[in-house]
């Protein structure tokens, strides 16, 4: 354990020396971040996964039995298999005023800020109680924070706002897209590729089905964003693993295709599926089953990442506005866990420090001057919350 008063440069190095890959346990890094706590007696409650190698954090600095202002962050971080890393990158590296790492940017850099302020808030009789909340497995479809965001208000404190520190540039954002993933599977019936007559060939039939999807791509794109904020302005429909046949003179049985969406706050995802389903069922299945009576079509939800819509005026947002100093907010393409806490009720903004554009990269990095604007903005929390 750290002895001491800790800087953010040193508990980030932390942080990137625990590979946390979603396909990992984090429970190393949650139990050095409950260590760390217990020493300026502060306790954490973890909110375990199922199987027991994950774990989300949930801790009060403040007064107990009260909605405070929740800073939440995610452990897991995405693979760096295949990628050409100039360093280690689950070491700590520092060049010219950036720190390179995973996660350094995606988001332990936000993590490591809120542990290197735990002591200036310890120091202070808060008034309105600060909880940090750590989860698991935000990189495979914001899953992990959901037990935990259901306890809120039931046997943990229902905060009466909530700031996600993804990368922003310390830009406060009020609206990001949902994102919902889906995988299909079309089955035929095989035969040889001499005599198609006798099979159905799935990677037709999935081919149909990714023209159906493009074309709903396309009206999408000319529907546009009426409110004019986000880039792309439109919702998006993605369609991004194909995997189907056996052999080349194999009319193929199977083909299944991953497909996503990333819809504006308003965008009628159910609409969209039914739409689907409905070409699924006229045009698709009648083809296939001339010829193999036991053909299908199977659609499998995946995940479901809420939108996180604006909310003028919240208080989440007047607060983040003040400390971030800005007037003005913005959006975000990409989801965050900011849609399960506003779904709880919870107003909510996204602000963190880093950029977006170097999160998932080889060579991912985070300027030192944002942490220094992030530790900013937390003292300027701690000025708010103290009595």
């Amino acid at each position: 354990m750290l002895a001491g008063r800790t800087t953010t440069e040193e508990l980030l190095a932390h942080l990137v020396g625990f590979d946390t890959t979603s396909r990992n346990s984090n429970l190393g890094l949650i139990d050095f971040v409950k260590t760390y706590l217990a020493a300026y007696g502060i306790e954490s409650v973890l909110v375990p996964e199922e199987t027991g190698q994950k774990a989300s954090l949930f801790a009060t600095i403040g007064p107990a039995g009260v909605g405070g202002v929740c800073l939440s962050g995610h452990s897991d971080v995405v693979p760096v298999d295949g990628q050409p890393w100039s360093t280690d990158p689950f070491v700590l590296t520092e060049t010219d005023g950036r720190l390179y790492g995973r996660g350094s940017c995606d988001m332990k850099g936000f993590l490591a800020t809120c542990l290197a302020l735990v002591p200036e808030m310890t120091a202070r009789p808060l008034a309105i109680p600060i909880h940090l909340l750590v989860s698991y497995d935000e990189e495979v479809g914001c899953t992990g924070v959901v037990p935990a965001v259901r306890r809120l208000g039931v046997d943990l404190p229902l905060p009466r706002a909530c700031i996600v520190g993804e990368p922003t540039n310390m830009k406060v954002v009020d609206a990001h897209k949902s994102g919902v993933a889906y995988v299909t599977t079309v089955t035929g019936r095989e035969a040889h590729s001499s005599m198609p007559q006798l099979g159905a060939n799935a990677i037709f039939a999935a081919a149909e089905l990714v023209g159906e999807l493009d074309r709903a791509r396309v009206e999408l794109i000319a529907a546009g964003d009426a409110s004019g904020r986000f880039d792309p302005p439109n919702t998006t429909v993605q369609v991004t693993v194909i995997e189907g046949g056996t052999a080349g003179n194999i009319v193929p049985r199977t083909c299944a295709l991953r497909w996503n969406v990333r819809g504006l706050p308003d965008f009628d995802e159910a609409a969209l599926l039914a739409r689907f389903e409905g070409f699924v069922n006229d045009t698709v299945l009648p083809r296939l089953r001339e010829t193999a009576p036991e053909a299908a079509v199977d659609t499998r939800f995946i995940y479901r990442v809420p939108p996180l819509a604006p909310q003028p005026g919240s208080y989440a947002e007047t607060l983040a506005l003040r400390l971030a100093g800005q007037n003005d907010t913005h959006t975000v393409a990409y989801g965050t866990e900011g849609g399960h806490f506003q779904a709880m009720g919870i107003p909510t903004v996204v602000c963190g420090p880093g950029s977006i554009d170097q999160a998932h990269k080889p060579d991912e990095f985070i300027e030192i001057s944002e942490l220094r604007a992030c530790e900013r903005f937390l003292r300027g929390l701690v000025e708010e919350c103290a009595a």
